[in-house]
């Protein structure tokens, strides 16, 4: 795709560029999980799919937590340090409920400055009523920034 920041339609603003939305840099369809799962199924849709992470839904889809490669190895410390069986263990026991997200009405820049001050390497991207509709990573901004018209700055 190629993008090109516009100036602004407020008069009051003509000289400030308006950036892509983060709706047209993102990735729809993500693969998602399930507070319910085995923590060893999450860990193998993980593994098998080449993620670092994914969001977890509840039954009306929307985002309850945020299931990582990081929090997935506290299992290996929970197992031989607390001696704890982890076969019965779920997604939603090692999962971060608090989820760091960003909006779909947001830009490119917003995301940028979120990548920057935190250690994120990718949100969640949700409505308002907290429905994800995708998820945008450094390296989709990344994309963005390349396919971004040199000529317009």
């Amino acid at each position: 795709m190629n993008f090109t920041p516009r100036k602004s339609a407020s008069p009051t603003d003509s000289n400030v560029m308006s950036f892509p939305s983060v709706e047209d840099c993102m990735a729809r369809n993500e693969i998602t999980l399930s507070p319910e799962m085995t923590i060893v199924d999450a860990i193998d849709v993980i593994l098998i799919n080449k993620l670092t992470g994914a969001p977890v839904m509840d039954s009306d889809r929307k985002i309850v937590g945020m299931l990582t490669e990081k929090d997935c190895l506290r299992l290996l410390i929970d197992s031989a340090y607390n001696n704890m069986p982890y076969h019965n263990r779920t997604v939603e026991d090692y999962m971060s409920k608090v989820v760091k997200s960003v909006s779909v009405d947001s830009d490119i820049l917003d995301v940028a400055n979120e990548f920057l001050t935190t250690t994120y390497r990718k949100f969640p991207v949700i409505t308002g009523d907290g429905y994800l509709v995708g998820q945008i990573s450094r390296r989709d901004v990344l994309r963005t920034v390349r396919d971004l018209k040199k000529t317009t700055w």
